[in-house]
């Protein structure tokens, strides 16, 4: 496999993974659009075993990606139990979780068309 043919390879496994995620932080803002969990877990599977595959500023957007899902399963399962001693705070945490989520997804998904490396920002 030649060195384009990789990078091909890997810039769309960013788009689909970059899609998936987009369609996960929608559905965490949007009620009753619950099929995010599972398309997370696909997108942060994808991410795991190709990000190996990436070099260059390619291999930043998978670890941008990692770390953006580390970061919000960890905050929401930290805001979790506002849900059951105060559901109207719990609720705000997660929207503004959900936001900073859709924020980052979206950031990265405009590093990778420009075809430019993501930070931690």
């Amino acid at each position: 496999m030649t060195e384009q043919t990789l990078d091909d390879n890997t810039h769309t496994i960013s788009w689909v993974s970059y899609i998936l995620h987009l369609v996960v932080a929608v559905s965490a803002i949007v009620p009753g659009a619950q099929m995010g969990p599972v398309l997370l877990v696909v997108a942060l599977v994808l991410d795991l075993v190709k990000k190996g595959d990436a070099s260059g500023w390619e291999a930043t957007h998978f670890s941008y990606r990692i770390r953006t899902v580390l970061w919000a399963a960890l905050l929401y399962l930290l805001t979790s139990p506002l849900w059951f001693l105060f559901v109207f705070p719990g609720w705000l945490a997660w929207v503004a979780i959900s936001i900073w989520f859709l924020y980052r997804i979206v950031l990265g998904m405009v590093r990778l068309n420009g075809q430019r490396p993501v930070t931690n920002e």
